[in-house]
């Protein structure tokens, strides 16, 4: 079971606060440190200092960490033009050597996409599954020759599809709760499936629809890694999840039902049950970006148990 660490940087952290994370996320051996892809906080906190933009803070990351793989869950479709994109995520796989992995979703929080004047389209599901083959037509297009596309949404003529990513393949990931298009797009085009916030009972349920589509457009289901992205609360004692739980304005037995929480035995047996249903990675969204102890006994206590 892979452990990564997932922040929710815009209700609120610099960069420099995310930078201190990254680090201890390589130096007490996780897999990854991935990030979210918004601009407006939500719920009642302040969010200061404001947003940071994923890319650009990937792009940091890549020159000051040396281990750990970097991603977003997810970059947001109605942010970025998808050539554009493409762009990006290729320029920072070569300044990580390699490490970068791409998220990348419809996007879904109009009220942000208000606050800073970016168009929040209807078809957005639609806008995305031509930016998913624009981005990775872009990257498997051979060095010499040109890519083109005509879509509804977008369109490129004889692009260089330049530049490539260090990766052969750049990992795309894919995610949701949709019953139908997300399971077809995922077949299609991610390398990994990935659920949030999702019961073990959910899990196993989207997985199966995700393994049918595989199978159906003609792709071994194994091909795929399939993954959850749950909330973390771990602590010592019932005291330290407590504390640990009013930190984020929630309540214990709410956290236990819903995420991974309660005391290092407690996780490990939860991690247990969703590897039961196949998933083999595991993103812990970590709120409290102060508390690097959390991590540390998470390291310690919980990722020592799954090795």
């Amino acid at each position: 079971m892979d452990l990564r660490i997932f922040t929710e940087p815009q209700q609120g952290a610099s960069y420099d606060t995310l930078l201190t994370v990254a680090k201890a996320t390589e130096d007490l051996g996780f897999d990854a440190f991935f990030r979210s892809d918004h601009y407006l906080r939500m719920g009642s906190v302040d969010g200061l200092p404001g947003p940071t933009d994923a890319w650009i803070t990937l792009a940091g990351l890549a020159r000051e960490t040396k281990r750990i793989r970097l991603g977003t869950l997810m970059t947001a479709g109605t942010f970025r033009l998808p050539g554009v994109l493409a762009i990006q995520v290729a320029q920072v796989d070569q300044m990580s050597g390699g490490r970068v992995e791409l998220g990348l979703g419809a996007g879904w929080f109009e009220e942000e996409h208000k606050a800073y004047g970016i168009p929040f389209p209807k078809e957005k599901f639609a806008r995305l599954e031509e930016q998913l083959a624009i981005v990775t037509g872009l990257w498997a297009t051979e060095a010499g020759q040109t890519f083109s596309y005509d879509g509804t949404y977008y369109q490129l003529t004889d692009s260089p599809a330049l530049p490539k990513p260090a990766q052969r393949k750049v990992p795309v990931l894919i995610g949701g709760h949709g019953a139908t298009r997300t399971p077809r797009l995922t077949a299609q085009y991610a390398d990994e499936f990935n659920i949030p916030f999702a019961s073990v009972e959910d899990t196993e349920r989207q997985f199966g629809r995700v393994r049918d589509a595989a199978e159906k457009a003609g792709r071994a289901a194994d091909d795929l890694v399939y993954s959850n992205a749950l909330v973390v609360c771990v602590g010592k004692d019932d005291a330290e999840v407590a504390r640990r739980a009013a930190a984020l304005g929630r309540e214990v037995e709410e956290l236990k039902a819903n995420g991974l929480a309660g005391s290092p035995a407690e996780v490990v047996d939860k991690i247990g049950r969703y590897a039961a249903v196949g998933s083999s990675r595991i993103y812990l969204q970590v709120m409290d970006l102060d508390d690097l102890d959390h991590l540390e006994l998470i390291s310690s206590q919980v990722q020592s148990q799954l090795s």
